[in-house]
């Protein structure tokens, strides 16, 4: 089958193109923005790629099947065209992986609204250290797996990427609905994407709904610290797993500790030493994402069932189906030591006793907070700097400034950019970078808000270069390019 992929350069569509493509097809596809490093994947891999959208083109190249990536919208000319015609048949993104690699695969999906691209990461990599071979589509660049996406073994799990976000303009669906999963992992569950969830309650349908297609003899692997997740009830129809800090939980993190080494946990299931962790990731986060993807794992090995007399997980039955007690601890955990993580997690750019830079794709005030207080912890004695770029959706809004405002507070000193298309939002819609800048201000952080990005590396620069006094750490909040200044600055500062 020839299939052609609208907006194939993005990391989602990219690796699911070279799923196709590894799955026997004939792929090829178009994007405005064909560039490395994705681009130079997709040809070793044998995809023709086209710069930008022709209908006549399109035409011409006469695909079985267009893959509309969710990027795409009306008055796209490739997008008209097919409507008008309907001369090739289309589908999402999500769709065309449920119907051309999930089907007939034990499914893991992870979801939540932080956390899904390393937990999906760390799934595959314990799986893989354990003799396995899953499938995977990770939704980011991860040193461990090599690689972001790989079809393996029809007999072993398909581990995937969740996100809530909708499938495509003619899908509002979440795109983890498509994802038939034996296996759901809820990380956490907070409100965003203000741009398609109108508040938290309607981010916690499409959750409940998740839920709802776990099988009965699947298992919902669940943060049991979360209360908008406990928010969804019982779940009385398949088997839970709670995993968190807290007493309550089946698989609990104790010890947390961390350095500029790194952290150390423990992780007990249900009292009893599972395994002692020390990595290099960083903060309770991490810590936590480890353990999500331990309990997955594991249990995607299918760990026995309990013994007679033994109380199932969540104490109940579904439809007259017992649901028995799991056990992940067969699973060996000791590839965690040697985790690397995932490229713009954390990822640490340039180290040196005076100036360590960080690019971090945090998005969300949480994850900007959790980020920032780990750095702290590992590294009390620096000058803490935070450069934020505002320009999800839900960042150039205002509907969390003040979440943004109580995670900046956590630095020493800020700088932040233009709203990323400011001329799309409303001005008191928009999020307000001086406004949040004179707040800061006020209460004592270095705060520095710039017109556009070049003027945030030359405020940068001018404050920071050379370090001087204490050492710096400057750490880059971005889920786009912010401009291509962080190299810039990389490079300025002897990187």
């Amino acid at each position: 089958m020839k299939i052609y992929f609208m907006g194939i350069c993005g990391t989602a569509m990219g690796n699911a193109a070279l799923l196709a493509r590894a799955a026997g097809h004939e792929v090829l596809g178009a994007d405005t923005g064909v560039y490395p490093p994705m681009s130079m994947v997709l040809a070793q891999a044998g995809i023709t790629l086209h710069e930008g959208y022709d209908a006549a083109r399109l035409a011409q190249l006469a695909p079985d099947l267009v893959v509309i990536g969710n990027a795409m919208s009306r008055g796209n000319p490739e997008v008209e065209w097919l409507l008008d015609t309907r001369a090739f048949p289309f589908t999402s993104l999500p769709a065309l992986l449920a119907d051309f690699v999930l089907k007939g695969r034990k499914n893991v999906v992870i979801a939540g609204t932080h956390g899904k691209t390393t937990t999906t990461a760390l799934t595959a990599f314990l799986l893989r250290e354990n003799g396995r071979d899953p499938g995977f589509l990770i939704g980011g660049v991860p040193r461990d797996p090599p690689v972001g996406s790989h079809l393996g073994t029809a007999a072993d799990p398909f581990v995937i990427e969740g996100d809530e976000y909708d499938s495509a303009f003619f899908d509002k669906r979440s795109k983890f609905i498509h994802y038939a999963p034996h296996i759901a992992v809820l990380n956490n569950l907070e409100f965003d994407h203000v741009d398609i969830f109108r508040d938290l309650q309607d981010v916690q349908r499409t959750f409940f709904h998740l839920t709802r297609i776990v099988p009965r003899n699947g298992w919902i692997v669940l943060n049991g610290d979360d209360a908008n997740l406990a928010a969804l009830g019982p779940l009385g129809w398949t088997r839970v797993v709670r995993v968190g800090t807290g007493e309550g939980n089946d698989l609990r993190i104790a010890d947390f500790a961390e350095t500029a080494a790194g952290a150390s946990f423990k992780l007990l299931w249900r009292g009893a030493l599972w395994t002692e962790v020390q990595w290099t990731q960083s903060g309770l986060f991490n810590a936590r994402n480890a353990a999500m993807a331990a309990c997955a794992a594991g249990l995607a090995l299918e760990g026995r069932a309990n013994r007679p007399g033994e109380p199932s997980v969540n104490r109940g039955t579904s439809g007259g189906f017992a649901l028995p007690v799991a056990e992940p601890t067969a699973l060996n955990l000791a590839a965690l030591a040697k985790f690397r993580g995932v490229r713009r997690r954390q990822e640490l750019l340039l180290d040196t006793p005076q100036l360590k830079i960080v690019e971090d794709f945090g998005h969300h005030p949480t994850a900007l907070a959790e980020t920032l207080q780990s750095l702290r912890n590992r590294f009390p004695d620096r000058v803490l700097t935070a450069v934020f770029e505002p320009r999800s959706n839900t960042a150039c809004s205002r509907a969390m400034q003040a979440g943004f405002l109580r995670a900046l507070a956590l630095a020493d000193e800020v700088f932040v950019g233009a709203v990323n298309r400011a001329e799309r939002i409303k001005p008191d819609e928009r999020f307000d970078p001086a406004a949040v800048c004179e707040l800061l201000a006020a209460q004592g952080v270095g705060a520095h808000a710039a017109p556009t990005n070049a003027a945030v590396l030359e405020q940068l620069a001018a404050h920071t270069l050379p370090v001087t006094g204490r050492p710096r750490l400057v750490v880059f909040f971005t889920n786009g390019s912010f401009g291509g200044i962080i190299g810039e600055f990389v490079r300025a500062a002897g990187g």
